[in-house]
């Protein structure tokens, strides 16, 4: 059974009222393409656009009731189609930055803040989440355990780790940063080592520090009915801004994770203290 993902590489608008409107405009062309789920990029509400001006910052902010949030909630009821939408996430003290993802019947089945924020920059104005989540997905055709990460987490292997941990079997990812050789290869390397799929969705070229090249990477990196290895990648989406949907063979994800030696068969977690020290 394939898991049909769509990655809405946009640019984003100067209104949060525009990137509404395009942001819908841009779920119906995926449902067009008969996606099962439509991820948007990083922060979509605004464009990933953050001031270290605290009050406005917290007016960029929406709660998960808004306008805009419910506005996919019931566009997904209307299309059929899951839909991930990110954003500026009101919060006490400090906002989150979100990802809320609804059901092809409109029903909210996780909600995740990104947990490692790039305190270095901007986002050392908001409040890093503090778990990660695995969820079921009912496309109709299959039942999709997954969970998210947010662009920096993809540089922390515990994040997918634990991901995989919880059950989950897709990873996806928005993102917001220029996707190159090191960044693909780690998103590559979670794939690989947790037997998930990760779909990652990235700002198109024009949006300040973003490239496009979203990427599915299917956690298959060998058949056993076929010699060598093959490409885990099943899309890499040019630069420029689109819907870009691609496939994940779900019956060949779950046939390497039962019978291949990757993900948890292996680990020693009682050497591993260090870790979890401060």
């Amino acid at each position: 059974m394939d898991f049909k993902v769509a990655l809405l590489q946009l640019l984003p608008g100067k209104t949060q009222e525009e990137n509404l409107r395009k942001g819908i405009e841009a779920c119906i062309m995926a449902k067009e393409k008969e996606a099962d789920v439509a991820l948007f990029p990083e922060m979509w509400n605004n464009g990933y656009a953050l001031s270290s001006d605290t009050k406005a910052l917290e007016k960029m902010a929406v709660s998960k009731d808004s306008n805009f949030v419910q506005s996919f909630r019931k566009l997904a009821f209307e299309l059929e189609m899951a839909i991930g939408i990110t954003f500026l996430e009101k919060n006490d003290p400090k906002p989150l930055n979100s990802v809320v993802f609804f059901d092809r019947k409109g029903n909210e089945i996780l909600h995740y803040s990104k947990v490692h924020t790039c305190a270095f920059e901007a986002e050392a104005m908001l409040e890093p989440g503090d778990d990660f989540y695995v969820a079921e997905l009912d496309t109709g055709k299959d039942r999709i355990r997954f969970g998210s990460m947010i662009c920096f987490d993809r540089e922390f292997p515990e994040s997918a780790r634990i991901l995989m941990m919880k059950g989950a079997e897709v990873i996806l990812a928005p993102n917001a940063c220029p996707m190159e050789i090191n960044r693909l290869s780690a998103l590559r390397t979670r794939a690989y080592e947790n037997m998930v799929a990760v779909a990652t969705c990235n700002y198109a070229e024009g949006q300040p520090d973003c490239n496009g090249h979203s990427t599915i990477f299917s956690g298959v990196p060998w058949r056993p009915d076929e010699p060598g290895v093959r490409d885990m990648c099943v899309l890499e989406a040019p630069g420029e801004e689109g819907v870009y949907v691609g496939s994940v063979n779900m019956d060949e994800l779950r046939e390497h994770r039962q019978t291949d030696i990757m993900g948890w068969k292996f680990r020693h977690p009682e050497k591993y203290q260090i870790l979890v020290q401060e």
